[in-house]
């Protein structure tokens, strides 16, 4: 009898065991998802939003980027939607430490191509019809080709940090460290390729950030926030019980350029050829569900 009683005891407590697992077992909250592609072929535009080509007597390439990371996004409306009054989905860690405000780089978050860079709840998203994306780009940081002294071409690594103001105490590029320890305004980059490194700052407002909103809507002298139009808009009616993704596609078309010396279209830092731009030339936010 008291073995039949335990055997009782046993199937009502394991009963109740899995009764109570099933109980935590929830469906997961459906997230807004934003991922990164750069696209060499997609449309090199300029500050305007329009077309562009290279300058006379400069040269460009399309670099391999690696990894990149963005301190703010926002969705908005309409195209007199001002900065900062869409939506807001995402704000990185900003810092006082180096003086003025600044884009903390030591905090940032980063994704590579195809790659997921931010996960929200869409519970966080207000409900609404967005056409338009913008997004504050920080840092990116890929290969180039150079042709170095000795005639040959080689591949190195450049950091850009296109923020409009980012506060540095060190990095690593391929194993070459850089200790900055201060601000950093936009344009400052930093390249290494075979043990050689070296870090230079670009002209002031030579970094594009095309905005094809620029006459509804500008943006402050100096950001790096680049504007992008939905092809099908961004709804959302909170009735969502899948993720949404949006996929962020920016273009590198020709995105590194710098003045020629040699005029044969290869970079030459050794000939005393400059950086003048390494800004992302267009975003075009897709929708993929």
């Amino acid at each position: 009898m008291k073995i039949l009683n335990l055997l009782l005891i046993v199937c009502v407590v394991t009963v109740s065991s899995c009764a109570s697992d099933a109980d935590d077992t929830t469906p997961a909250e459906p997230q807004l998802i934003i991922k990164l592609k750069f696209d060499p072929t997609q449309a090199r535009l300029n500050n305007l939003g329009q077309p562009s080509t290279i300058p006379a007597g400069n040269a460009a390439q399309s670099p391999t980027i690696r990894r990149m990371s963005a301190n703010y996004i926002e969705v908005a409306p309409s195209p007199t939607t001002l900065l900062g009054q869409g939506e807001i989905i995402f704000t990185g860690p900003e810092t006082t430490s180096g003086g003025n405000n600044a884009i903390n780089f030591q905090s940032a978050t980063f994704a590579g191509n195809d790659e997921v860079f931010l996960s929200i709840p869409l519970s966080e998203v207000s409900n609404g019809n967005y056409d338009w994306v913008r997004v504050s780009l920080a840092y990116q940081e890929g290969d180039i080709t150079f042709k170095a002294a000795n005639g040959n071409d080689y591949s190195g690594t450049l950091a850009s940090f296109v923020g409009y103001n980012t506060y540095i105490t060190s990095f690593n590029l391929n194993g070459s460290s850089f200790n900055v320890n201060a601000n950093r305004p936009q344009g400052f980059w930093a390249f290494e390729a075979l043990g050689f490194a070296s870090q230079d700052q670009a002209p002031e407002g030579a970094t594009t950030v095309p905005n094809p909103l620029f006459n509804s809507s500008p943006i402050p002298q100096g950001s790096c926030v680049v504007t992008g139009p939905f092809a099908n808009g961004l709804t959302l009616t909170g009735n969502e019980t899948q993720d949404v993704v949006v996929t962020l596609s920016f273009s590198i078309n020709n995105s590194f350029e710098w003045t020629e010396v040699n005029f044969d279209g290869k970079y030459e830092p050794t000939a005393g050829e400059q950086v003048v731009d390494m800004g992302l030339r267009g975003l075009i936010p897709i929708v993929e569900n």
